[in-house]
């Protein structure tokens, strides 16, 4: 019997880390779930619709733990709803958002609004909450209160936590309720908000740079905080090889340390602001090439758990002004998967299996998205299709964000996203 609403993904080849899968099957999906997986042609029921995924790879649904929405209150940068169908053009199931909004997303009433069906997002969003009131660092928000409204983590992404005993704080509540903290790893007290890093390039140019101190000093205090507590720290977006040194060292003596790099910060190094070009500004800046080698070896060796875009919209009045007052950062979520498996997949010979983890398994436990991240039977039907062997070129003029400060257009890549899908709806067609 054909259930009204199903669909079947047909010729397609799993590749699922969850459950070390990684071969031809068709899927089933109904009422939103995977129904069935079966080897080719035996599915033992038919579907309202059938998508063909012949040559290509059918994966859980990707999804970005660091993204930036900008709403409330920053909508000439981006709204909830052309952000997520960026997402959904990066093959992006879910993304969460940060709370530096206006107000910062400290508050239960915040982080439902960023949820409610109005907001029109194509993907699901998973508010990740302000770590302390206002994000200044000061005074904890009510961590029970902020996840019983949806939220999956909390952070003061862009202000550091620095003060030790809110930062143990921090970690202690979210142990009990079982979150992790997000930690934006730079210690402002050394990095002095410079726009670049701080290095032979800062040097040529005449502009003032970040050390590199300022990132696995931060790493340092706040994994011997984890130690302590058994709080479980997430690092954001590291870029340095000491930094990551520190990670691989924790985590073998057992402490409760994850974390993520961007695709910007193992494809791109200082070398690029040689222009004054805005859109290779970011924070964590730009490093070198030896750090940028670490990330890559990072990658493949297992030491970093996610790939995360840190996808920040600006308009172009914040972005395309003198350099040392343009806004920090880039936008990331439709080229995210394309960079990624041209560097790591074709360029290093990572396997596809470990590319899947990194964008949607380790993501889902990081955050804890039970029943996304995987594709049992059961399971949410969030579903990536992507064509691994696929060339094309981005082109930045065609970007579902509101922003245009990237550095990606005209950018050609190996590997493209094909079809998205949210809940068992097609949210995503190459093409379309």
């Amino acid at each position: 019997m054909t259930k009204a609403g199903s669909l079947a993904i047909l010729g397609g080849t799993v590749v699922d880390p969850s459950q070390k899968l990684e071969a031809p099957r068709d899927l089933l999906i109904e009422d939103g779930r995977i129904a069935e997986v079966a080897e080719p042609g035996a599915l033992r029921a038919s579907a309202a619709q059938t998508v063909s995924a012949k040559g290509l790879i059918v994966a859980p649904g990707f999804i970005d733990i660091h993204v930036h929405l900008r709403e409330p209150g920053q909508a000439h940068k981006e709204t909830i709803a052309s952000g997520t169908a960026a997402a959904a053009a990066g093959g992006f199931t879910s993304v969460c958002a940060m709370p530096n909004t206006t107000p910062v997303n400290d508050l239960p009433a915040i982080t439902r609004w960023m949820q409610d069906a109005e907001r029109g997002a194509v993907v699901n969003v998973f508010p990740i909450a302000a770590a302390t009131r206002g994000s200044q660092g000061e005074k904890l928000t009510n961590y029970a209160e902020l996840k019983r409204a949806g939220a999956v983590a909390v952070s003061d992404d862009g202000r550091p936590v620095l003060d030790d005993h809110i930062m143990r704080k921090a970690l202690e509540m979210a142990k009990r309720l079982d979150i992790p903290v997000i930690q934006h790893a730079e210690d402002t007290r050394i990095s002095k908000n410079n726009p670049v890093h701080e290095g032979e390039m800062a040097f040529r140019l005449g502009l003032r740079g970040q050390p590199v101190e300022g990132e696995w000093r931060l790493v340092e205090r706040d994994l011997t905080l984890a130690r302590q507590t058994e709080g479980h720290v997430h690092v954001a977006h590291v870029t340095t090889a000491h930094s990551l040194e520190l990670i691989r060292r924790a985590r073998q003596e057992g402490v409760p340390v994850t974390c993520e790099v961007t695709p910007h910060h193992f494809t791109f190094t200082d070398a690029e602001l040689a222009g004054y070009d805005t859109n290779f500004k970011m924070n964590p800046p730009l490093r070198g090439e030896p750090d940028r080698l670490a990330l890559l070896e990072a990658l493949l060796d297992g030491t970093v758990d996610c790939i995360a875009t840190d996808h920040a919209p600006h308009a172009r009045f914040e972005k395309y002004v003198e350099f040392d007052r343009a806004a920090f950062g880039i936008t990331g979520l439709e080229i995210a998967f394309g960079v990624a498996c041209t560097a790591l997949h074709h360029d290093r010979k990572m396997p596809l299996a470990r590319l899947v983890e990194l964008f949607s398994t380790n993501p889902a436990k990081v955050v804890h998205l039970d029943g996304r991240g995987t594709l049992a039977v059961g399971a949410r039907a969030d579903i990536t299709i992507f064509d691994p062997k696929k060339r094309w070129t981005y082109d930045l003029a065609k970007t579902r964000s509101k922003s245009h400060n990237a550095p990606w257009d005209r950018t050609v890549m190996r590997g493209r996203v094909v079809q998205t899908i949210v809940g068992g709806n097609v949210v995503y067609k190459a093409g379309s």
